[in-house]
Parts: structure tokens; sequence; C-alpha cells
């Protein structure tokens, strides 16, 4: 059965400033937002979300002093009262800050050695079938750094660092260090799942919260490439010709989609018939675009401005500027564009010229949208750092990794 109720184990939560303690962060975002109860117990740190359940002691933590004065004493090789008698004690600590839980994510508890009396009582738990079912999500292993060898002893409770505990998932954060872990635990590289950390493109682009939400409603990071046309819909702009670019595009890339910003312009009534021209062209030619005049309304359903930091956002997302206007007087876009490193394909005409000079991809007005096609997508193949972007924003995203990994292992885990 799926587990509504999860716990994630860590000597320290966020906002810590390491990667452990950011993918904590990112997880219990990623599991309420899937519905699922959160409790991150630790030994600090605070609740990255009000909805997120923090069950802190010190005792679960690195840095605490009779932890630390535990750690040295096994640095000597010292197994003491002292430390057996921690281990009792974080044990029942444990014991309820895991109880009503269906999964554990334990991160790097069961391969470093910077708390092993919380090694021990957690090993000592799931023993007795008292723990939930684990998740080991291993980013680091003593066993494997030589900087911690010194302090590692044979036998117990060092031993529970470098062999496999028998029921738990373990987990590993890329391949290599998956293969590093299958060779230390002495178990099949097919029994760890690789699981990487992922990039929050919300937080690392500072999209405004209507942008995300329009990209998530369309499903625009599957665009491939994602054109943006920044402008009014007005007759000089030319957007006929952007359709059939973008409708020629489907057959030489994989998922093309053009974003028409602006709204009708205010100051001539024949731009909402245009409007009603792109759209029927739109259908005819069957091109994949969204103006988003018709796709962000506000609380009552009429169209709502898209402000300019919204605007900006669309330079930050998009993988080109596609600008087929007639005829301007400057052309601020391609200038934006440029700040933003976003390659430009613009029609050929002195303002553009003048602007960007040999930065730009130029088309005649006059040229054959198929030729046009042809040429953006020569040009945006052959860009690796936007073919890489691609793979990321498709691949590598938080919410990418929870579908395609994270979920199924709460889900379920194959035993070791």
């Amino acid at each position: 059965m799926t587990a509504r109720r999860v716990a994630i184990l860590h000597y320290s939560g966020p906002p810590g400033i390491g990667g452990v303690e950011a993918t904590i962060a990112a997880h219990a975002r990623l599991l309420l937002a899937d519905g699922r109860r959160v409790r991150i117990v630790a030994g600090g740190g605070a609740a990255p979300d009000p909805a997120v359940e923090m069950v802190v002691d010190p005792l679960l933590g690195s840095r605490q002093p009779r932890v630390e004065a535990a750690n040295a004493e096994l640095a000597r090789g010292a197994v003491t009262d002292a430390f057996r008698g921690l281990v009792a004690e974080i044990e029942e600590i444990l014991a309820a800050a895991l109880a009503g839980c269906d999964v554990a994510i334990v991160h790097n508890v069961h391969t470093l050695h910077k708390n092993l009396a919380l090694t021990a009582a957690l090993a000592g738990l799931h023993a007795a079938g008292r723990a939930p079912r684990l998740l080991a999500w291993a980013h680091d292993f003593a066993w494997c750094d030589p900087l911690y060898l010194p302090e590692l002893h044979a036998g117990w409770p060092w031993s529970l660092l470098r062999e496999p505990w028998p029921g738990v998932r373990y987990v590993a954060v890329s391949a290599d260090r998956r293969d590093q872990l299958a060779d230390l635990l002495g178990i099949a590289p097919g029994a760890i799942a690789v699981v990487p950390p992922g990039v929050d493109l919300d937080r690392l682009l500072k999209l405004e919260p209507a942008t995300s939400a329009i990209v998530r409603e369309y499903n625009l990071l599957a665009a491939d490439p994602l054109l943006v046309l920044p402008a009014r819909i007005t007759r000089r702009k030319n957007i006929e010709l952007g359709l059939r670019i973008v409708a020629a595009l489907r057959g030489v890339r994989p998922a093309p989609l053009l974003v028409v910003t602006g709204p009708p312009g205010p100051h001539n009534p024949t731009n909402v018939a245009y409007l009603d021209l792109l759209r029927a062209l739109r259908a005819e030619v069957q091109a994949p675009a969204i103006f988003l005049h018709e796709t962000f309304r506000d609380a009552a359903g009429a169209p709502a401005p898209i402000t300019d930091p919204m605007i900006a956002d669309w330079f930050g997302l998009a993988d080109a500027l596609l600008f087929p206007s007639r005829a301007e007087g400057f052309g601020m876009p391609l200038i934006e564009a440029a700040a933003r490193g976003v390659p430009v394909f613009c029609a050929d005409i002195p303002p553009f010229r003048e602007i960007a000079g040999d930065h730009a991809h130029y088309f005649g007005l006059d040229e054959p949208p198929t030729a046009i096609a042809r040429r953006l997508a020569g040009a945006l193949a052959a860009d690796r750092r936007l073919a890489w972007r691609r793979e990321v924003r498709r691949h590598s995203t938080w919410d990418a990794i929870y579908r395609r990994s994270i979920r199924p292992l709460l889900a379920g885990g194959s035993n070791v």
C-alpha cells in the first residue's frame, strides 16, 4: 500500500546549507503536494512548510555534547557503557518520533558515522519490528572515505555502516554512488535505486506564481522548442508568420510550442479581428501556439494583464525568441533576449540588423515558413547548452524525479 505518512530522518533538518538538508526540504514539499503527511525527525532545524511536523531532539544530531563524547570514544575503538546507554535512550526517542509513520526516508544514517548511537538505535528498532519501512538514502559512505577510515574499527557498531540491513531499500544519489555502495555492502547494483537530487525551477528562475501555474497547466516544460513572441497582437507584428513557422517545426522538432504574450493592441479596433484571424489560422495549420490573452484569466474569468515580471519569466523559460515583425522602430525584445542569453530568430529588417548585428538568426519575410523552421531547428540542435537545458527541464526537476522515482519507492520496496 502507498505510504501516506512519511518520516524523513537525518542528523539535521532544513534550512541547513548542505545538499542533504536542501534535499529534505524538497522532498517535504513534494510529499505534501502529493497529499501525504510529512514529519521531519532531526537533531535540529525548522519546518520548511507549516504543514510539516517537526520532531527535533539534539541527541539525534552530530554535535550534542554526549554524542560528541561517544564519537570520540568510538574513534579510539572503545564501545562503552555510556555509548550503550545512549543507544537505548535514542532508541526510545526514535520509537516515539517514528510512531504512526508508514515509511521513513533516512539520509546517511545507514552509511555515515556522524552519530553511531543513532545508527545503532535505528538498527535495533528495525530488527525488533518497531520501525516503519526504511528507505536508506545514501549520499556519503564512511568506509569509502580515507579521511574517516582511522575512526572506524572492526565489529559493532561500525559494521552497521558496511553490512546490508535486511528488508531495507537502499537508494543512492548517483550511479557512481550506487556502484560504490553495492561494492561496500556486497549486493547487486540492481538492488539499489538511483534517485538524484533535482532542481526547483520556480525557485531557481524566481518565477511568478501565475507563470508557474500556466507552465504546469499546459505542461510547457515538455515543449521542444519553447518559443516566445513577446508582443501585442497587432498586424505589424506579423504573428501569422510565427504561427506558420511553428506549424512547420512540427515536422522537424519533437514538440514545438509558441507562446504569444500580449493582448490585442488597444489603439486599433481592428486588432480584435486580427486575433480572430490568428485563431482561425492556428486551427487551419495546426500550429502549437498559446495566446496568453486567452489562457491567463482573473478570478472573474476575464483576461488578466501580463505583468513585466511575468514577461521576464518567459525570457528565462524560452529556448528562443521568435520575432517576425514586418516593421519596428526599434525592437526591445531582442535586447531583453540577449540579456538573458536567449537565441534570437527575427525578421531581416533594418532596425533588427542595427540592434543585433551578426548575433541574431535572420529570415526574410518572403521566405517559406518550412525553410525558416528547418534553419531554426538546425541552429537549436547545434547549441549543446540548449539541448542540455531541455534535458534538465524534462528529466531533472524535482517534480519529474518525484513522479519517476520517489513515488514508486514509497509504494513499496524490494528487500535486499
